[in-house]
């Protein structure tokens, strides 16, 4: 039998009182984070100012179709718009100053491939073999289209380079494994290639110089410049995927398992030299982040320290040289790949070091900056403008036409599905294998109103449905969206051996509650409601949950904190099932811990944020934590031993 307790304090609560109405520190410390929240609005006002009256050293190339699904794949489609979310929101870069890209013009693909490779590009099957994962007709284009428009992002960089002196960052690219007659590794077009050939056509003379520090092999460069003296390929990598011999490359293999201190030292020890004999006009960095120690497909353990070392060292020695430079996002996977990216460039830009928020703040940044550029009239109005009558003006009128007309009484189904398209959310479905996500709203059903998705135009295949309602009794004082069913799910996939079901799973989940919570975050501002009200129906949703909300009751936050420190080592479906069997006793009745859906609440408003982070909230936690203590028992056990 195990045994936790919490102690504390006991503090009065009342969530319909603010701390502003209160005196005491809670009230101090809301003061004094207005205070660093405005110290920080000014650091970035500062650097919009200083922004407008110096040209940026850094540009960046970036499109939004860079954000193009490719199905089957670990490659996060979001990873660029991720990076940009939070570099602008630091007041370090400003949208309407990115670079567009075009897509590389075919004259310049050939540059780097044979006319055959590019026919064999129209089957299906040659793409199928270089993602690893079935590629349809539909998707064939979609495909090409966007690495040829990641080509053209690279050719841009070089250009503004060149012509500017400052440092350009392409938000895309890096397909390294590409030959001239065979695509590879989710490579179909190297970019790198077809960008140095194009300035070599162009007259360009000088001395390239490639630092590729992707964890694979680049491979595809090497072998394209095998005998070209002018460029010099620069490869630190995990393993040799050819040949190594050429006129002008460096090329090092490590084995798997490596750590900061064996890269770092391969890194100072072999790069300076080749900078200094080499002396190159240009320098193309592979930024790749796939070393990371969280990495989804790599398998080096280089931390974010050790990341950022890496690439504060390779822009030195490329400044040191007088070379103009020309950065690309290189491999990462998986959905936090973009935060080492970001820490670099936010680094670039400010010179010292910004830390990037964690995914679920990030993903409400971006979703609050993206629904923040849209016209609202977007969001309420069903279609174009016409002087045609609307469902709207026949309310009540004609029969057949339903109470309701507006989602939530605001929304419209094409501003439902603006948000979803414009929020990624219909992106990563599209990843998962659903090719053509729709969308059906339910209006007057007497419990709420339900939007579901579809994986599929026939409405075959459920993926998302939650049914929602505004409610003002459920909060003293409050009006909170409620959160009255949600239901994420994949329908094509099954459980792996090994894995169980949790309580209440017929099929495995999407991993997509992050984006949904941020999707009804948005929604409840946008209603101008106090925040999201729900009721856990099992310990696990409860546990997914908790990242973003609280108990409504002290008491019931206590006794989750206490079952999450007792079965904090169980996998998350033992323990939901630990505590749906009743295994789980307070320990000193004996009686089973009830799971009773106890209700939580994510706060929206600035109001309902001090209560639940307040001292008043925590007290009472503090004083229902001092009053508890929950044993597991084993399966069966009498009550005698309990």
């Amino acid at each position: 039998m195990s045994e936790r307790r919490r102690k504390g304090a006991g503090a009065a609560y009342n969530p319909a009182v603010t701390p502003s109405q209160r005196n005491g520190p809670s009230s101090r410390r809301s003061r004094l984070s207005l205070v660093a929240l405005g110290r920080r609005a000014v650091r970035r006002q500062l650097r919009w100012l200083r922004y407008l009256l110096r040209p940026p050293r850094v540009r960046f190339v970036y499109s939004p179709a860079y954000q193009q699904a490719i199905v089957g794949t670990p490659l996060d489609p979001l990873r660029a718009d991720r990076v940009l979310a939070f570099l602008t929101n630091e007041g370090l870069v400003r949208r309407e100053e990115l670079a567009t890209p075009i897509p590389a013009a075919l004259k310049n693909v050939l540059l780097a491939h044979t006319p055959e490779y590019l026919e064999a590009l129209q089957r299906p099957e040659t793409l199928t073999e270089i993602f690893g994962s079935q590629v349809s007709d539909a998707e064939l284009e979609q495909v090409l289209d966007l690495q040829r428009l990641m080509a053209g992002g690279t050719i841009h960089a070089t250009r503004l380079a060149l012509a500017t002196g400052c440092t350009a960052v392409n938000l895309g690219g890096g397909f390294h494994h590409a030959a001239a007659s065979r695509g590879l590794g989710f490579c179909v077009f190297n970019d790198i290639v077809i960008a140095i050939r194009r300035l070599q056509r162009k007259g360009f003379g000088g001395r390239v110089l490639v630092v590729d520090l992707d964890l694979h092999d680049g491979n595809g460069t090497r072998a394209a410049f095998a005998g070209d003296a002018s460029v010099h390929t620069f490869s630190i990598h995990n393993q040799h995927w050819g040949d190594t011999e050429a006129v002008e490359s460096t090329s090092v293999a490590l084995g798997a398992e490596v750590g900061d201190e064996v890269y770092l030292g391969t890194l100072l020890k072999t790069l300076p030299p080749v900078v200094e004999r080499f002396r190159p006009h240009l320098v193309i960095y592979l930024a790749g982040v796939d070393v990371a120690v969280d990495d989804r497909l790599g398998n080096w353990r280089i931390t974010a320290e050790g990341m950022l070392a890496r690439d504060r060292f390779v822009v030195a020695q490329a400044r040191s040289s007088g070379a103009a430079l020309v950065v690309l996002l290189g491999g990462g996977y998986g959905d936090g790949a973009w935060r080492y990216s970001a820490r670099f460039f936010a680094w670039l830009l400010a010179g010292r070091v910004i830390e990037p928020p964690d995914n679920e703040s990030l993903t409400l940044l971006r979703f609050r900056q993206i629904k923040n550029s849209l016209d609202p009239l977007h969001l309420t109005h069903g279609g174009e403008s016409s002087w045609d009558l609307t469902e709207d003006d026949l309310v009540g009128i004609l029969p057949g036409i339903p109470r309701q007309t507006r989602f939530l009484g605001y929304f419209s189904k094409v501003g439902v599905e603006l948000l979803l398209e414009r929020f990624g959310i219909f992106q990563q479905l599209r990843a998962r294998g659903f090719r053509h996500p729709a969308v059906q709203l339910e209006l007057d059903h007497p419990l709420g109103q339900t939007m579901r998705i579809f994986g599929d135009a026939a409405h075959t295949e459920l993926l998302v449905e939650v049914r929602l309602s505004r409610a003002t009794r459920l909060l003293p004082q409050r009006e909170v969206l409620v959160v009255e069913w949600l239901l994420l799910q994949n329908p094509r996939e099954t459980f792996p051996p090994g894995r169980s079901p949790l309580p209440g799973q017929t099929h495995p989940g999407l991993g997509m509650l992050r984006e949904l919570f941020g999707w009804l975050v948005v929604v409840a501002e946008t209603l101008g409601l106090d925040g999201l009200f729900f009721r856990p129906s099992h310990y696990h949703i409860a546990v997914q949950s908790h990242r973003f909300a609280s108990f409504v009751e002290p008491a019931h936050e206590a006794l989750f904190l206490a079952l999450q420190e007792l079965l904090g080592d169980y996998e998350l479906a033992t323990a939901s099932r630990l505590v749906a069997e009743g295994r789980v006793i307070h320990r000193d009745s004996g009686q089973p811990v009830r799971w009773e859906a106890f209700p939580m609440v994510l706060p929206v408003s600035e109001s309902l944020k001090a209560i639940f982070g307040g001292e008043a909230y925590r007290q009472a936690v503090e004083a229902a934590a001092a009053r508890l203590a929950v044993a597991l028992v084993a399966a069966g056990a009498p009550p005698a031993q309990r």
